[in-house]
């Protein structure tokens, strides 16, 4: 009976996050392959349809000036930009220049910690893309002692 009526408040729950955007859904199944398939920042912005990036004071980013083990090189990215809809991570060296890739709403504060995967020294761009297209970055030298793509 327990089990029952679990199943049933979670159905309910689940429905209501669905309902309210909260869980993934499988058309988001198709997500943009040709951006984590970009060799470069421009590439990239071509992929997404933003415009040409520019620094800007209003995009931190956060990471170690050294890390020892480029397999988790922990890293963060925030911004105080009106308008911001997408915050991305890029790793200009890596394989795929893009590491992580975040959609920001209003309900979301733009703020974002996670670990990427370095194969050598490399420059880390934060980059934040508005609705509107535009686009800004920070950057930032890591130097990798010990490389984490199979280096």
């Amino acid at each position: 009976m327990i089990r029952r009526e679990f199943l049933q408040h979670s159905s309910r729950v689940a429905a209501l996050m669905a309902a309210g955007g909260l869980l993934p859904l499988g058309a988001q199944a198709a997500w943009q392959s040709n951006a984590f398939e970009a060799k470069s920042m421009t590439e990239l912005m071509k992929a997404l349809g933003g415009s040409a990036p520019v620094e800007s004071k209003e995009v931190t980013l956060t990471g170690p000036d050294i890390a020892e083990n480029g397999a988790v090189v922990p890293v963060g990215v925030a911004t105080t930009a009106a308008g911001v809809k997408r915050v991305m991570l890029l790793v200009e060296k890596n394989p795929s220049v893009l590491a992580a890739m975040f959609d920001v709403s209003d309900a979301v504060d733009a703020n974002f910690s996670t670990r990427v995967k370095m194969g050598q020294s490399s420059n880390v761009y934060a980059v934040a893309m508005t609705g509107d297209g535009k686009v800004l970055f920070a950057q930032k030298e890591v130097k990798v002692t010990l490389g984490g793509c199979g280096g």
